[in-house]
């Protein structure tokens, strides 16, 4: 038995898809009672589990041999996800699918992009078989960005920058594809769309698909800062976006293309243009 965590996210979500189309056996674990009844309303066996409440996760493992780790960056994203592997292992999980992300480094100043280094070396240690995911940025980021998008500006901090954006979707079908075979143990993927864009090749492409002209805004990190300050981002995400993109993106450190989604799943990755016109709506600020 397959346990699936971050169910009801874009990843676990299409994870959960494939499985369910395949008839493979899983279980979708999710954080509230509203999610959990949703869940069962399309037929998975699904649990309640918290990555703070180690008897939820005890519960939600019990049975499950194999298991899809996913997580929200958080300041406590090290120590939850500690947890988790320590539990995996008690509860006799033999097999673990870890996303992590392509910047992971033990000395980034980008605190997800430690804290995934720092879990990628605990799993790797953990005496459990591991096979982790390293994903660009991805795609769904923009989808934050609606509301300035449908006045008509891009605001970010990324100058010109390049980054292989993925949809989330495509990470989901790997780690499908993954589950499926049995030939991925104790290797590491870096995975991304199929092209490297600018910011102002991200608003070109969203502009095409609302038929709506948008333009990127390169803003100094301050005025960023203050934005997402303002649309409820808390310090400690927003100077960390700021480091990302300002630091990582910005002056040309993020990872190059590869072509790992189609090898792994014979499918080429979505392309942005992809993205934004299934997310029309959204960029229009009409839902």
């Amino acid at each position: 038995m397959l346990l699936v965590t971050g169910a009801t996210g874009e990843i676990g979500k299409k994870l959960c898809q494939d499985l369910i189309q395949d008839g493979i056996p899983f279980r979708a674990m999710c954080r509230k009672e509203e999610q959990l009844e949703k869940l069962r309303k399309l037929g998975m066996d699904a649990v309640l589990g918290d990555f703070v409440d180690r008897e939820s996760l005890k519960s939600a493992m019990r049975g499950c041999t194999s298991l899809f780790l996913v997580s929200p960056p958080t300041q406590n994203q090290v120590q939850c996800e500690k947890n988790a592997i320590d539990i995996a292992g008690q509860e006799g999980i033999t097999y673990i699918v870890r996303v992590s992300a392509s910047d992971a480094n033990l000395r980034s100043s980008v605190p997800w992009a430690k804290a995934h280094a720092e879990i990628d070396h605990y799993l790797r240690n953990s005496g459990i078989e591991w096979t982790i995911l390293k994903p660009t940025a991805f795609m769904q980021n923009f989808l934050t960005m609606a509301q300035p998008i449908a006045k008509g500006y891009l605001p970010q901090v990324g100058g010109k920058g390049l980054v292989g954006y993925i949809d989330a979707k495509d990470i989901g079908m790997v780690a499908y594809k993954i589950f499926k075979e049995d030939h991925h143990k104790k290797a590491t993927y870096y995975l991304n769309g199929p092209e490297t864009l600018e910011m102002k090749d991200v608003a070109f492409k969203v502009s095409e698909a609302i038929g709506r002209k948008v333009d990127y805004v390169n803003l100094p990190s301050f005025a960023f800062r203050t934005l997402l300050r303002a649309t409820g981002a808390s310090r400690w995400l927003a100077n960390g976006l700021i480091e990302q993109y300002a630091e990582v993106v910005a002056k040309n450190h993020d990872h190059d293309l590869g072509e790992e989604v189609f090898r792994l799943t014979n499918n080429q990755p979505r392309s942005f243009t992809e993205f934004a016109k299934e997310h029309k709506d959204k960029f229009l600020n009409l839902n």
